[in-house]
C-alpha cells in the first residue's frame, strides 16, 4: 500500500504536511510517497528519506486554495492535485491525502478517474466529533451544491456503507435533515427525497433537525452539499469558539492558581473542545469515485495530516471502494 499526500495543498503546507507524513509513516507503517517540488521536500524530509517508508514524487506545480478549479487542472497538469490523483489511475498509489483546494481535488479525480458505475454523483462524507459515544456521519459535505432527491439516497446508501465498515453499525440509522420532523417539512428537495428515501431498504428513520445532530437520534444525516458544508463550517467555527476559550481560561486561571486546559476540564469543556477541533482528526472521504481520495481541512497542520492518512490506510485496508462498486444504484 502506498498512500500519496499532496504536500503543497493546505495553509501550512509543506512543512506540517511533512511532519504528519513523517508521522503517519512511523505510526501506522504505511508507504508514503510525497507529491510536490523535490527540491524542497528533500530539506524538509531529511534523514527520513533514508528510512523506508517515505519517497518523494516530483510535481513542478501548486494549484493554490484561491484558483478556479477547473482551470487550474487544464492550466497544470504537473500540479501535486492531478500527479497524485494519476498515481491512484496508474496504480501506483493505493489513495490520495489532500488539505488543498477541494474543488480542484474533486474536479481532478472526476475527470482523471470518474464514478462508480450507476452513481450519478460522488459525497463527501464527514464524520462529526460531537457526541462523546460515536461520531455521526454528514454527507453530502460539500460535492454537490445543487442536487436532485434521487442524489440524496444514493448519499444514504453510500454513507450506509461507510458507517457499516468504518463505524461498525450493522443497520445505520438514516436520518434526513430538514427544518422539522414532519415528512411534509421542507423545501421540494427535502420532500421529494423523503418519499424516495421510505421506499429504500436503508433504516431510514425519517427527518431531523439541525439541534438533533449533537442529540444523535441517527447514525447518518443525509443533505445536499450546500446544506452540509454550512452545516460544517457552523461546527468549525463554533470548535474555534471554544479553542480560544482556552487563552481565556489561562487569564482567568491564574487567580485560581489552575492551568488553563485545567479550567476547562473543570467546567467540562475540555473534552469538548478536543473533539470540535479540527485539528484532531483526519479528513473526509470522497465516496462514489473509482478511487481513494481524502479530503483533509485547509488549515489542516501535522496531528489532522496524519490522522488522514490513517483514515486512508482504514478505508483501503476495508476495501470500502470495491463494496461500494458491488452495490446498486439502480
Amino acid at each position: 500500500m502506498i498512500i500519496a499526500v499532496d504536500a503543497t495543498g493546505g495553509e501550512y503546507a509543506p512543512h506540517e504536511i511533512v511532519k504528519g507524513a513523517i508521522k503517519a509513516a512511523q505510526e501506522y507503517k504505511v508507504d508514503i510517497a510525497l507529491v510536490g517540488k523535490k527540491s524542497i521536500l528533500h530539506v524538509l524530509a531529511g534523514r527520513h528519506l533514508n528510512k523506508p517508508g517515505l519517497n518523494i514524487v516530483e510535481a513542478s506545480q501548486t494549484i493554490e486554495l484561491g484558483e478556479s478549479p477547473l482551470n487550474a487542472i487544464r492550466n497544470k497538469p504537473d500540479s501535486s492535485i492531478v500527479v497524485g490523483i494519476n498515481m491512484i489511475k496508474n496504480g501506483t498509489a493505493s489513495a490520495f491525502v489532500s488539505a488543498g483546494n477541494s474543488g480542484a481535488v474533486v474536479g481532478a479525480t472526476l475527470l482523471n478517474l470518474g464514478k462508480v458505475k450507476g452513481l450519478q454523483r460522488p459525497a463527501l462524507g464527514s464524520l462529526l466529533h460531537i457526541n462523546a459515544a460515536a461520531p455521526i456521519l454528514l454527507i453530502d459535505a460539500g460535492a454537490n451544491a445543487d442536487c436532485r432527491p434521487s442524489f440524496l439516497v444514493q448519499f444514504a446508501q453510500l454513507g450506509t456503507i461507510y458507517a457499516k465498515e468504518i463505524l461498525g453499525i450493522s443497520s445505520p440509522r438514516v436520518g434526513l435533515l430538514s427544518n422539522g420532523e414532519e415528512e411534509t417539512k421542507g423545501n421540494r428537495l427535502t420532500q421529494e427525497s423523503h418519499k424516495l428515501l421510505r421506499k429504500t431498504n436503508l433504516n431510514f428513520v425519517g427527518n431531523l433537525e439541525g439541534q438533533d445532530i449533537p442529540k444523535r437520534t441517527v447514525d447518518i444525516v443525509v443533505t445536499d452539499g450546500f446544506t452540509g458544508n454550512i452545516v460544517i463550517k457552523t461546527l468549525e467555527g463554533l470548535g474555534d469558539t471554544f479553542i480560544n476559550l482556552r487563552q481565556v481560561g489561562q487569564l482567568i486561571s491564574s487567580a485560581y492558581h489552575l492551568h488553563g486546559r485545567a479550567l476547562l476540564y473543570d467546567v467540562g469543556l475540555g473534552s469538548l473542545v478536543k473533539r470540535m477541533d479540527y485539528r484532531e482528526y483526519g479528513g473526509s472521504c470522497l465516496l462514489g469515485v473509482n478511487g481513494n481520495v481524502i479530503m483533509a481541512h485547509g488549515r489542516s497542520q501535522s496531528r489532522a495530516i496524519k490522522n488522514a492518512i490513517g483514515l486512508a490506510k482504514q478505508i483501503v485496508e476495508r476495501g470500502i471502494l470495491q463494496i461500494i462498486r458491488e452495490e446498486s444504484y439502480e
